[in-house]
């Protein structure tokens, strides 16, 4: 069981912020541009990969990658919330599915990332959604998580070595970048 109710959290987003990194729980543009080029950094060209935006919210990072001249051969999003993957479609004109990463299946692409994803989700769910697409990439799987000690409330935290750890345990090769903000850190595994 989540944290808390994602559907209705990123809802209660929506309705109040509307399509903006507010609306997908940033607390601002620029934090959330700058989760993007730590995640890009470690990605490097993926113009002729396939990638899959695990919690995709608006479609934020495909238009980052777009700005960036850097967009994959094939993307795809999927994301819980369902005006979401509707404002998605239309902003990227890419597929976007509503899908529950931890219960449904899934596509294999060359990279999967994640920016945000797992920030309400309780430790085993964590890592559950670590191995799942970490297991549908050919590549790799690059995503974000919220650097701090874990503590009651919405949101989850990690220390690095404790995922760096969990990551390790899964026989991948583990990369962690940090930083590039305060209370944030991104975590890059390969096979």
């Amino acid at each position: 069981m989540a944290r808390i109710d994602q559907k209705e959290f990123f809802q209660d987003n929506y309705d109040t912020f509307g399509i903006s990194a507010c609306g997908v729980a940033w607390n601002s543009e620029q934090s959330q541009k700058r989760r993007f080029s730590a995640i890009v950094s470690c990605l490097g060209d993926v113009r002729n990969d396939t990638l899959v935006d695990a919690g995709c919210g608006f479609g934020d990072f495909y238009l980052y990658l777009k700005e960036k001249n850097n967009l994959p051969k094939t993307y795809i999003g999927l994301d819980l919330c369902e005006p979401m993957v509707k404002e998605a479609k239309v902003r990227t004109g890419c597929k976007i599915v509503q899908c529950d990463i931890l219960r449904q299946t899934i596509p294999l692409a060359d990279w999967y990332v994640a920016s945000g994803s797992m920030n309400l989700l309780t430790r085993l769910e964590t890592q559950v959604f670590i191995q799942r697409c970490f297991e549908k990439s050919r590549k790799g799987f690059v995503f974000n998580l919220l650097e701090g000690k874990e503590c009651e409330g919405a949101f989850s935290y990690w220390k690095t070595r404790e995922m760096k750890k969990f990551c390790q345990a899964l026989g991948v090769k583990v990369q962690i970048k940090e930083g590039y903000m305060d209370g944030d850190f991104t975590v890059v595994l390969r096979s």
